[in-house]
């Protein structure tokens, strides 16, 4: 298994707009995230910063995430909620949702 935590901006004009998508996300889009691996999945919002955490628990995360991105529902989700994010400061080329480093974890 493998911990993943991830920081996005979301815009504060669009910022209801996201808090509404998301206290009823779609069952499709829940499904394919369950299909592709990901368990535990939050997201959490500090000031203009969203930040997730979820566990991978696959064996090709790079295909699983493909195959995400192919999903017509998903797709279409993300066509509502990615207008309402912008990368953060120090997010590298074509990153959207920033991976962040875990330097502590205890079980």
């Amino acid at each position: 298994m493998r911990r993943i935590a991830q920081v996005i901006r979301v815009k504060p004009e669009k910022l209801g707009l996201y808090l509404q998508l998301h206290k009823n996300p779609w069952k499709a889009v829940s499904e394919q995230i369950e299909r592709c691996n990901i368990r535990n999945y939050s997201i959490y919002l500090f000031g203009d910063q969203l930040f997730s955490y979820f566990e991978y628990v696959g064996e090709d995360y790079d295909g699983d995430m493909a195959r995400m991105a192919t999903h017509e529902e998903t797709k279409l989700w993300w066509s509502l909620t990615d207008p309402c994010q912008q990368p953060v400061e120090g997010a590298r080329e074509g990153e959207w949702w920033h991976e962040i480093e875990e330097v502590f974890h205890q079980d």
